[in-house]
């Protein structure tokens, strides 16, 4: 991308007293021609580059701009290889560690040896997940409309949406676009997304709210949870509520304060302890679980009598 080739030329010229315009067409796989282009946009943005027929020639910034080489600092650029690496652990390419030696050109403590954060952002489902994200950011950069089948709680549907940005979030990845069937901005979640692919279609680009992903939001609570649980379960609560979840009685279990948002996802929750919660409250949920592990049990049952 052109920004990209921009971003690592200006970080090369900061860098570097001199350099000329077919070293830089070699570096970026592209020709001198291109180059030359990029240098008179750089210089439109107000960068003050001198370029310098013959043997000891080349491509530099002004003198008297030497003092701005503090651009990035070796924190700020640290942060931003951490994000570009953890954009390749998504995709499972090599595109952004590319633009991570560009931008690190005669600066070799920026890269491997120095680092303090290293980011992960690849799944279990890495395999199908990079193929669709991959074709999301087509979609978006070329303004065509996608088309999928898509799982949901309510039911299973075909949709067609115009997509405006990749999210990830909660630990998952997001595309929030505007879909043609309910005429309005939706959230739709990959890992729910089949036979995605682009569509003939191109759309104009709109005016596009971000979505509102606050907790508070997308996880409104609204069922306060009681729960008595063993003593071996604290690491659980510990990494997914923290420690202030519950409060250890005098014979070591574990009771339990949460407001929940989804009444399937709490039982579906509870029941990963197996014997070793005891629900309180709310009452009604209390009898949904008595009742639904009668009925598990019952076909268990009928199944060993077969």
């Amino acid at each position: 991308m052109k920004i990209d080739r921009l971003i690592g030329i200006l970080s090369i010229l900061l860098q570097k007293d001199v350099v000329t315009a077919p070293w830089l067409a070699e570096q970026f796989e592209v020709s001198r021609r291109t180059i030359n282009r990029d240098i008179e946009d750089l210089c439109k943005a107000g960068i003050p580059i001198v370029t310098k027929q013959g043997s000891n020639g080349g491509i530099s910034i002004m003198d008297n701009y030497k003092m701005e080489r503090t651009l990035l600092t070796n924190a700020e650029m640290q942060d931003i290889l951490a994000g570009l690496r953890s954009l390749d652990s998504v995709n499972g390419t090599n595109r952004y560690g590319q633009l991570m030696e560009k931008l690190s050109v005669g600066a070799s403590d920026f890269m491997t040896g120095n680092q303090t954060v290293l980011l992960d952002l690849s799944s279990w489902y890495k395999d199908s997940l990079a193929p669709k994200i991959e074709l999301i950011r087509s979609a978006i950069e070329h303004c065509r409309e996608l088309e999928f089948f898509y799982y949901a709680p309510r039911g299973e549907s075909e949709r067609r949406i115009e997509p405006y940005y990749l999210i990830f979030r909660w630990s998952s990845w997001y595309v929030w676009g505007w879909c043609k069937a309910k005429e309005d901005f939706r959230l739709f979640k990959l890992n729910r997304m089949d036979k995605l692919g682009l569509s003939e279609n191109t759309y104009s680009k709109r005016t596009v709210p971000l979505p509102e992903l606050g907790d508070e939001r997308i996880f409104p609570g609204g069922i306060h949870v009681k729960a008595l649980f063993d003593a071996g379960c604290k690491w659980r609560l510990v990494e997914e509520f923290g420690t202030g979840c519950f409060e250890e009685q005098a014979d070591g279990k574990l009771l339990f304060h949460a407001d929940y948002t989804d009444k399937e996802h709490l039982i579906t929750w509870l029941l990963t302890f197996r014997d070793q919660v005891e629900l309180l409250e709310p009452e009604e949920i209390k009898r949904e679980m008595h009742e639904a592990l009668i009925r598990t049990l019952r076909r268990y049952e009928g199944g060993e009598e077969e």
